[in-house]
């Protein structure tokens, strides 16, 4: 279980396959900086783990370079501010979302229909975020009470349902979208990046997570008191109840903490949950895969192997695709999850 935990572990190497990446060092002296534990290690051995065991535990292994820290090993940090795979994935997701919609931006503030698999993919999801998640979760409800509206509000709020652009109507929803529209897609992106091969998902580090229900629990909390005022967003914790003075001299303090204590525990669990799941998936790909190896181990017959192996990879191709459709879940719940807890912060309980 120790090997299976590292695998999906943040690291400070990118893995490959060793005969990608071979690693021939003669002496401890042609090891990098970087790699400095390493010499440590050869050296305090006294002969038990020698070059050769260095290259071995090298070959396979792109290191990433630290100029503003150093590694206690290839999985934890000694002092400063040491570089990681996930970092590095994280910045490629956020140049890949920059690079996508700067390039889409503009056709959709043109207004006119989306044409291509591209453009029709991103706005579709775009638009699905904001009217099947942001303005139902955040919206009060007489923002969607269509009854006062004209005719003419009607027909030009059906006419832009499948664009971003051309609505007449005010939205709570739509001011927190910015925040919505990225944590969906960063989130989607680090899962995708979890089905390729050699990489890894940044949202199975609960570091990341963390972050991430961080900026929802800032929005929370940003959002409730600009719309209430500081005092107001802390008193608004509070359900409006009609009680006897001395009752509410009791009972209140203990809901407003109960409260308080709830509104920190569900963005907690917002970061656990996230990361139980895109783990969870992973662990038990790796525990099909590993019914190959543990046969080999066995010594089992030749049948017995092949039987294994081919349920091993039908086993694994399935739950990849059933992985697929987990990384757009996760990405929808977690985002549906901050739209409600935004949306609790800024109306009156």
């Amino acid at each position: 279980m120790a090997d299976a935990i590292l695998h999906i572990k943040d690291t400070y190497y990118f893995e490959v396959p060793k005969v990608l990446w071979p690693a021939h060092y003669k002496t401890l002296e042609e090891l990098p900086p970087t790699l400095a534990f390493l010499k440590h290690e050869v050296e305090e051995s006294h002969g038990k783990f020698t070059i050769a065991d260095v290259n071995h535990e090298l070959s396979g292994k792109i290191v990433i370079p630290q100029p503003f820290g150093k590694l206690k090993s290839f999985y934890a940090a000694e002092s400063g501010f040491c570089i990681s795979k996930f970092m590095v994935i994280e910045l490629i997701i956020a140049a890949v979302i920059v690079l996508i919609f700067t390039r889409l931006a503009p056709k959709i503030a043109s207004g006119k229909a989306p044409k291509g698999y591209f453009w029709n993919a991103f706005e579709a999801t775009l638009v699905f975020v904001r009217d099947g998640i942001a303005r139902p979760a955040i919206d009060s409800h007489d923002e969607h009470d269509h009854s006062h509206h004209t005719p003419n509000d009607q027909e030009q709020e059906a006419n832009g349902i499948g664009h971003i652009h051309g609505q007449v109507h005010h939205h709570d929803g739509d001011k927190f979208l910015p925040i919505l529209w990225t944590m969906f897609f960063f989130i989607l992106f680090c899962n995708l990046f979890g089905m390729l091969p050699w990489l890894g998902a940044p949202t199975g580090a609960f570091g990341v997570t963390l972050a991430l229900a961080c900026c929802t629990f800032a929005t929370t909390l940003i959002a409730g008191s600009l719309k209430f005022g500081v005092v107001g967003f802390w008193k608004n914790q509070v359900p409006s109840m009609d009680l006897p003075l001395p009752i509410a001299i009791f009972l209140k303090p203990m809901i407003f903490v109960i409260e308080v204590l709830g509104l920190a525990i569900k963005h907690g669990v917002l970061a656990i949950r996230l990361l139980a799941n895109m783990v969870a998936g992973h662990l038990v790909l790796l525990s099909i895969l590993g019914l190959i190896i543990v046969a080999v181990e066995a010594n089992v017959s030749s049948a017995m192997y092949g039987t294994v192996s081919v349920a091993s990879i039908l086993g694994s191709t399935l739950l990849s695709l059933l992985e697929l459709f987990v990384c757009f879940l996760q990405a929808y719940v977690f985002t549906f999850l901050s739209a409600l807890f935004i949306g609790a912060a800024v109306h009156q309980h």
